[in-house]
């Protein structure tokens, strides 16, 4: 029996869940600008380096949904506790690497990033049941489009952080930040910690049966898809800009890292959009198929050697923000499809798992059809393919959303 959803929602506790999911997100947004640095320090080879960056996308595509099915048996807010506590004694424990030899340290960096991406699974997954316990179910829809920007901010937090931090204090000074707001965030999440009761755990080892029973239906998976297909146009960005900014415009590292940043963080009054127009209403799979077919628009554009730098950075931002309500609309939908606090892991599980398949796929996608074509204009054909298959599937969404019978809002 689901419990009985709180009479007003508490924003404190949905704020320091979203905290949490800010603070995990650094994980990710960390490396890409301090690589440079952690190479030349460590002397990692460009395999090394890639294994470092792509550790946490990894470990996500093989074990999202099962962290998922774990978050419902173990307590949502044990989980992100759990989560936040490993990621920031990983990022400790990496400060040691300097003092080992070559392949010792290379071997504890990718330790520490192993349990760093453990801890992002089950923060990831385990966070939106926080948040759905807090909330009223007038409020649901939109605070968990609050909870979809935490990539974005995150990961721009960390590199806004970047070029403070790097220059003066190297990497470890960025590990050290992160450390100290994933503790700030624990903290702010164990003071909450009365209202995420709804979202405590079973205190024995029930079957997975009842929480998979959610994914038999086939709107959790072709969510799951377009998420997929954005998260491949969006790491594409992510990519190519600060390549491009560095390597063909001659940008400072200041520079690169500001205007990247900026494009990264655009996102986040999209997903606040996009979980504002679910709440009123509007079908997400609508939402999906109108943002894809933009945010194709955008991706033609922005690789398109002859347009003037100032309108390819434009289409960037439009193409980062519009792009924003997907996530919204996709993870949003937990309020309408999940029964209880063990249906929402699953669901996030398989979200999760249709995100970082995106990212996983689109990393060597894009690097094949660059190096074949020995330019990266050729990777808008990556993006607008993404963007053709997500309007599809955001269209196949739609129908099976107003296939659903109505049902009642739940804990």
């Amino acid at each position: 029996m689901s419990p009985a959803p709180p009479p007003r929602t508490h924003w404190p506790a949905v704020l320091a869940a979203a905290l949490a999911g800010v603070a995990i997100a650094m994980s990710v947004g960390k490396v890409p600008l301090a690589l440079p640095t952690l190479r030349a320090e460590l002397g990692l080879s460009l395999v090394q380096a890639g294994w470092v960056s792509s550790m946490l996308t990894t470990l996500a595509v093989v074990t999202a949904l099962g962290f998922g099915l774990a978050a419902g048996r173990i307590g949502a807010l044990r989980m992100v506790l759990g989560g936040l506590g490993v990621s920031a004694l990983a990022s400790l424990a990496a400060l040691a690497v300097p003092a080992l030899s070559a392949n010792a340290g290379f071997q504890l960096l990718m330790a520490t990033r192993f349990f760093e991406g453990a801890g992002f699974m089950a923060v990831s997954v385990a966070g939106p049941a926080l948040i759905s316990a807090a909330t009223a179910p007038a409020d649901r829809r939109f605070a968990l489009g609050v909870w979809s920007s935490y990539m974005p901010a995150g990961a721009g937090l960390a590199m806004a952080l970047s070029p403070l931090l790097l220059p003066s204090n190297g990497w470890r000074g960025l590990w050290l930040a992160a450390a100290a707001v994933l503790a700030l965030a624990a903290a702010a999440a164990w003071q909450q910690r009365a209202w995420y009761a709804p979202a405590a755990g079973s205190s024995h080892a029930a079957p997975a049966g009842p929480a998979l029973a959610v994914l038999r239906q086939p709107l959790p998976w072709l969510l799951a898809l377009t998420f997929g297909a954005w998260a491949l146009q969006h790491f594409a960005l992510i990519v190519w800009l600060p390549t491009f900014l560095k390597e063909q415009r001659g940008l400072s590292a200041g520079w690169v890292a500001l205007l990247t940043c900026v494009m990264l963080l655009v996102n986040v009054p999209g997903n606040l959009i996009g979980g504002a127009l679910v709440q009123r209403g509007v079908p997400r799979g609508r939402l999906i198929a109108t943002a894809h077919l933009l945010t194709g628009l955008c991706g033609l554009g922005l690789f398109n050697e002859t347009l003037p730098d100032g309108q390819r950075y434009g289409l960037c931002v439009a193409l980062s923000f519009i792009g924003g309500v997907i996530p919204a609309a996709v993870m949003s939908s937990s309020a309408l499809l999940a029964r209880n606090p063990r249906q929402i892991g699953a669901l996030q599980g398989l979200i999760m798992q249709g995100s970082q398949l995106g990212q996983f796929i689109g990393t060597p996608l894009i690097a094949a059809v660059v190096a074949a074509s020995g330019q990266w204009a050729s990777a808008r054909w990556v993006t607008a393919g993404a963007a053709v298959l997500g309007l599809m599937l955001g269209l196949a969404a739609w129908a099976a959303e107003r296939r659903l019978a109505p049902q009642p809002a739940d804990g």
